[in-house]
């Protein structure tokens, strides 16, 4: 079962997380997320734990603990949706461009009114 852990110090590091999710049952992973330009943690991770019943263990007796000063937030992982990174509005890719006098597009001539 895979859980996210959140609410972590910026100075929680993986092997903080395996030992303390070891203590419930079988870690298979563990990870920090960071921010990929800095490197620094942004406050939450996850855990693989071997199995289901270890999972909701684990979230039963961790969830709200206190890990180097502060209460950690332990819940079942929801899986990624497939829009990661893109807020709001459909996302097309490519150049934007435009202005009044694209190629094609209609250009100023005698009749028209004032810009």
């Amino acid at each position: 079962m895979n859980l996210y852990v959140g609410n972590l110090t910026y100075d929680v590091v993986q092997d903080d997380l395996t030992q303390l999710f070891g203590q419930v049952g079988t870690v298979k992973s563990a990870v920090i997320i960071r921010d990929k330009y800095s490197g620094e943690s942004r406050g939450f991770g996850f855990v693989e734990m071997e199995s289901n019943d270890e999972g909701k263990a684990a979230i039963e007796k961790l969830n709200g603990t206190e890990l180097k000063g502060r209460a950690i937030v332990v819940n079942e992982a929801k899986p990624r949706s497939d829009n990661r990174g893109r807020s709001g509005g459909s996302h097309r890719g490519g150049g934007g461009g435009g202005g009044r006098f694209r190629s094609g597009g209609h250009q100023r001539g005698s009749d028209d009114r004032t810009w």
